[in-house]
């Protein structure tokens, strides 16, 4: 396919790149995806990739999906973002005032609570689902407590930083390093979010950096996701392109390993984090630290790891001491997939992979003829009695399979009936609220959607035979 020429920026960082630029496609414009074979000819799809390009109809027919979605997802961001405020807000305000019916008594008392989205007390929608910050019976000592702590971090890094602060500070007894709000150039705004913390432990101090998964209502994290474009870095692979971007991917340079940056901008994620790190490690011989996420913020925290490989960054890797990921989606095709296994064999970094049962996220994008995303590393995959399997591969591994939708059915009223009993099994640690049971309703109809909550990630961490594995690795 003949290379196209963009005003965007200079590519030359990549040996190879296909590019879906929503903004500059139109209704025929999408329509003629489906119907041409010649991409080329396509002003919002360019390429280099020397004749590599699938034009094949059913990998035209994704780029169409990808375009289209974006689009739609730009054209009503404002309308969700509002939407979303509302019902963070409805849902706070019941929270905070003990239920629906005290909304009244309390506002006819004068003593109606009215929520702050700033405060320490104020919750997103994920947070609200699983209203959980301590670990349940998890001391340090125990083998699986920085895999729990992990889940833990991931599921806090969805909040406000003043709740954040409290919740390391005051819950966890950690030292808050800082909440980051991070600089997308392609987005060109801060839509990149990550934690970081310091638990200090006799004479071993391990930080941790988590990295916020897909806001339910942010049109820009939906548009990262579901952007198949991706970039072809030379010795290491073909990377998907909107995740690149959100963990701070520099126009016409790339990933060059010292930058210079203006104070008062935002930071990219990769450098400040990298920043970090690097002074504080080398004060600290004893220091080592943890990458981890949820969602989008797992693809975040294996890219992480990806430069660090990339750059040579000694200090850093002698100290990486895992990277845990949960309900990731895939990142790269096979040769970067190879790569990445290398690297982590050959700097002995642990990387675990966690899925739980139907999730939907780590089942895409596809791996299939029409696509080249792969995963790879042990997956860790937990069915809805939180039960063990290790697998070189989720099962059901694309999701959309009509020999699975009864079985996957079958599952989400299995864990809608759990949500009465798991409290009476395991604990009042367990117990599920309202808004957690309306979500478990939806998943009958859309098998795999509250799957990828984080509630079942931590549950999993906390009830699962974790430590077998952990002795075998």
């Amino acid at each position: 396919m003949a290379a196209k020429t963009s005003d965007d920026c200079d590519k030359g960082f990549a040996d190879s790149y296909m590019l879906l630029k929503h903004e500059d496609a139109r209704f025929f414009d999408l329509l003629h995806v489906l119907t041409s074979r010649n991409m080329s000819r396509r002003r919002f799809v360019e390429s280099h990739a020397e004749g590599e390009v699938d034009e094949s109809f059913g990998h035209r027919w994704l780029i169409f999906i990808s375009i289209l979605a974006q689009k739609l997802l730009q054209l009503m961001a404002k309308p969700l973002a509002f939407f979303g405020i509302c019902v963070e807000l409805l849902i706070n305000l019941i929270a905070l005032n003990g239920g629906i019916f005290y909304i009244i008594f309390n506002f006819l008392r004068g003593k109606l609570v009215l929520p702050d989205p700033r405060s320490a007390k104020y919750l997103s929608c994920i947070g609200n689902l699983d209203v959980r910050v301590k670990l349940d019976g998890i001391t340090r000592e125990d083998s699986k407590y920085y895999i729990a702590l992990s889940m833990m971090a991931s599921k806090a890094s969805y909040e406000n930083a003043a709740h954040i602060e409290t919740t390391v500070e005051d819950h966890w007894k950690m030292e808050y390093v800082g909440f980051f709000d991070c600089w997308n150039e392609y987005q060109e705004k801060a839509s990149t979010q990550v934690l970081i913390a310091l638990d200090k432990h006799q004479n071993r101090d391990t930080y941790v950096v988590a990295f916020r998964g897909t806001e339910p209502f942010n049109a820009d994290d939906w548009c990262t996701d579901i952007d198949i474009s991706w970039y072809g870095i030379p010795g290491v692979g073909r990377m998907h392109g909107g995740f690149m971007k959100a963990l701070g991917l520099q126009k016409n340079v790339g990933w060059p390993k010292e930058i210079e940056r203006d104070e008062r901008l935002p930071p990219l994620a990769y450098y400040v984090i990298r920043d970090i790190l690097r002074k504080r490690l080398s004060e600290n011989e004893n220091a080592k630290f943890i990458v981890t996420g949820h969602s989008l913020g797992g693809a975040l925290a294996i890219l992480f790891g990806t430069v660090l490989f990339l750059h040579e960054e000694t200090l850093l890797l002698e100290r990486l001491e895992g990277i845990y990921t949960f309900g990731q989606p895939r990142v790269g095709d096979e040769a970067y997939a190879m790569y990445m296994k290398q690297k982590l064999k050959e700097h002995s970094v642990r990387y675990c992979r966690f899925v739980y049962c139907n999730d939907i996220v780590p089942r895409l994008p596809y791996d299939d003829k029409e696509m080249m995303f792969k995963h790879f590393g042990i997956c860790l995959f937990f069915d809805w009695r939180y039960q063990l399997k290790v697998l070189e591969e989720e099962p059901n591994k694309n999701y959309f399979s009509l020999w699975c939708v009864i079985p996957m059915t079958m599952n989400a009223i299995l864990e809608l009936i759990r949500s009465f009993t798991i409290a009476y099994q395991n604990g009042p640690h367990y117990k599920e609220g309202w808004l957690l049971f309306a979500f478990r309703v939806i998943g009958v109809l859309i098998p795999g959607l509250p799957a990828h909550g984080p509630q079942d990630y931590l549950n999993s961490t906390l009830l699962g035979p974790i430590e077998k594995h952990l002795k075998a690795d």
